[in-house]
């Protein structure tokens, strides 16, 4: 399956007349996430890093609660579609299916379609006490090198990012995706599978804006800090306040606003 599709358009600039072209557009297609052949979600997705999706997804809804707890998670062939991802639990490790909510058509827009009340939204994970400091110099760093990792966002301008770096600003993944919590989920994923969680002294930096349950993902992944391009919701902010997170907002142009835990990064100096 391709990331990205080919369309005919019809294109036109005000100083010249309307002309043919073919334009490369982001794919969007279902993703049915299955637990022992159960289904428990569908969302529309990228194609590409689908188990990495799966797993971050089964971490950052509360299925799982560490990469162990995930023996494999792969598609399943079909005649007609491969948009299957089965997830196999390790020996021991329970879900409790009639608590699940979220098994209903999530868009890729929307991360909390499918939930049926606040109180299943706001997961059980500890807040964080205890994180290495940032040099605010390395956030400014971060766009630009989020922007350059951006490869299908160049050739389509239709996809969302989520990366992780370590506190010294080395990149450690970059997932895109039509959907913005899958491309976190995606990111966090990639952790899962190659055991490298909890993500304990990193920053996610998103391309948009940081929601509450990118704030809630985070979490769920240990990371301390969020930064994104955007603004963050008023509930966002609360979030990262109650669960010790750092949330750094229109991280962009050598400037940021720092909304929650501030005193994890360091201004070493006046930036210019």
């Amino acid at each position: 399956m391709s990331q990205t599709t080919r369309a005919s358009i019809l294109r036109w600039q005000s100083n010249s007349e309307p002309s043919e072209h073919t334009d490369e557009l982001a794919t969007e297609e279902p993703l049915e996430i299955r637990v022992a052949g159960r289904p428990i979600s569908v969302t529309m997705r990228t194609p590409g890093h689908d188990p990495e999706l799966a797993a971050g997804f089964l971490l950052t809804e509360g299925i799982i609660h560490q990469a162990t707890d995930l023996r494999s998670a792969r598609p399943l062939l079909r005649r007609e579609s491969c948009n299957v991802i089965n997830a196999a639990l390790a020996p021991g490790v329970a879900v409790d299916f009639a608590r699940l909510t979220r098994h209903v058509f999530a868009s890729s827009s929307c991360g909390l379609c499918g939930k049926t009340t606040i109180e299943s939204v706001q997961q059980q994970f500890p807040p964080i006490h205890e994180a290495p400091p940032i040099d605010a110099r390395t956030l400014l760093d971060l766009p630009s090198r989020l922007a350059d990792s951006q490869e299908i966002f160049d050739r389509t301008g239709g996809l969302h990012a989520a990366a992780i770096f370590d506190v010294a600003g080395r990149l450690i993944v970059l997932r895109e995706d039509v959907g913005r919590h899958n491309a976190v989920d995606k990111a966090i994923g990639y952790g899962v599978l190659k055991r490298l969680l909890p993500f304990d002294r990193h920053i996610l930096m998103v391309s948009g804006r940081a929601s509450f349950e990118i704030l809630q993902k985070a979490l769920a992944a240990r990371i301390p800090c969020i930064a994104a391009v955007s603004a963050p919701s008023s509930l966002a902010v609360a979030f990262a306040h109650e669960s010790g997170q750092t949330l750094v907002g229109f991280l962009r142009e050598k400037r940021m606003n720092v909304y929650a835990h501030p005193s994890r990064i360091h201004f070493t100096k006046p930036l210019g």
